[in-house]
């Protein structure tokens, strides 16, 4: 084989004995197999819609759990999402099938913002990919991002509701909406016909971006699409309840006037529903979420800056990464420079105090030192005054211990005289 280059490369060449080359996509199949695959499914409507049902009707198992009741017990005041995670098998092949769901929409007296918890959900997932994306270790990267949202609306044959119009408004540039009329088998065929029309004409007068069905180069492919374009919203029956019918077992509704099959394309569009979500436009739905949802919250994350007003509210500011980072490190040079003031007045002040304090003591201590002095000059006075009357009071009893001698020497010498006038 010989390598070409240039334009010449880009030609294909026909190889004259097998290589090998050819055997990747069973290498990227065995791989993807090995690892299994990912997949997040939220469902969005009022209560009593048979999201639960038509969720097992679509998997085949119930993926509910008993702690997991149904819509009647999990009415809340408060839109919550509610996320369940099972794992599915299927010829070998596992899915880790992530349910997302929101028991209370559209409840409440006041529905305003009902919404915002959804999107919440859907931009924590987005932060937490992106989050994951940014550290060192990125081997395996856990996809929780909503890859599709099935938006139940009620069968009520006058059109979209304004909570509808706004919820899509709000969520159809941020996940896969794809719209579904529930319980259908309430209304006829010419009824629901009607209400699919008049549907999608509110949703293109609102300008609500569904999700698009790809345009592809295989002409059986573009007419699938087209088939389930023309679909759209569809009208769906859940029913988890086997019946036989005619010999064959089926699942569907009893009624007075009939059974209502689920799986019969004549009834409802269960099954287009099931193979264009599972069988054939799953991988698409990951694929546009992950390059156009993700990245459109992606280039919008790196590309501006977020801040947090006194009211709670996050303030979106349109600026370049280091511009916001030249802004951040003045604002922090300032803050640094006011805390050094600060800190200096407060140094100054303490100075100033500890001076007082040392002034006031100094003059204390002079005034003591005083006062001791003055005690110590009288107590000089006294001891002097006392030395005064010591030697006064010594000299005059010198001068009567000295009359006492004089006046015994002369009372001697008296009779000495005596004795000696006796004798003679």
């Amino acid at each position: 084989m010989v390598l070409l280059s240039g334009e010449m490369a880009q030609q294909p060449k026909s190889l004259d004995s097998y290589v090998g080359f050819a055997n990747l996509p069973n290498q990227l199949y065995r791989k993807s197999v090995k690892q299994g695959f990912e997949f997040t499914l939220m469902v969005v409507g009022e209560s009593g819609l048979g999201k639960s049902t038509l969720i097992n009707s679509l998997f085949l198992s119930d993926l509910y759990s008993k702690e997991y009741p149904g819509p009647a017990f999990r009415i809340k005041k408060t839109v919550q999402v509610e996320t369940t995670k099972v794992l599915v098998k299927e010829n070998g092949v596992s899915l880790r099938l992530t349910i997302c769901d929101t028991p209370g929409f559209g409840d409440a007296v006041d529905n305003s913002d009902c919404w915002q918890p959804v999107i919440g959900h859907i931009e924590s997932k987005f932060e937490d990919y992106l989050n994951a994306e940014s550290m060192v270790s990125r081997t395996k990267i856990a996809d929780n991002r909503v890859h599709c949202c099935l938006y139940f609306i009620a069968p009520t044959g006058h059109g979209l509701k304004p909570l509808d119009i706004e919820f899509m408004k709000h969520l159809h540039d941020k996940v896969n909406i794809i719209p579904l009329i529930a319980k259908a088998d309430t209304m006829t065929p010419e009824e629901c016909l009607k209400f699919k029309q008049q549907i999608m004409r509110e949703i293109r007068e609102h300008q609500i971006q569904l999700y698009e069905f790809p345009e592809c180069d295989d002409e059986e492919e573009n007419r699938l699409n087209k088939k389930l374009k023309s679909r759209v919203p569809f009208a769906v029956v859940g029913s988890n309840t086997v019946m036989e019918v005619g010999g064959r077992r089926v699942r569907g509704r009893q009624y007075p006037w009939g059974i209502a099959e689920v799986e019969n394309i004549d009834h409802c569009d269960f099954t287009v529903l099931r193979d264009m979500l599972i069988r054939t436009h799953m991988q698409d739905l990951k694929d546009v979420t992950n390059n156009v949802h993700y990245e459109n919250y992606r280039s919008k994350k790196l590309s501006s800056v977020s801040t947090t007003t006194n009211d709670g509210r996050t303030k979106t500011q349109t600026k370049s990464p280091l511009a916001q980072m030249e802004e951040e490190k003045m604002e922090h040079m300032q803050k640094m420079k006011k805390m050094e003031t600060e800190m200096e007045e407060v140094f100054r002040m303490k100075v100033q105090e500890k001076k007082q304090k040392l002034q006031d003591s100094e003059a204390d201590l002079s005034r003591r030192h005083e006062a001791m002095k003055k005690n110590l000059e009288q107590g000089y006075a006294q001891l002097d005054e006392k030395q005064r009357q010591f030697e006064k009071e010594r000299q005059e009893f010198e001068l009567q211990q000295q009359r006492f001698a004089e006046e015994k020497k002369g009372d001697k010498t008296l009779d000495k005289k005596r004795k000696t006038k006796t004798l003679f």
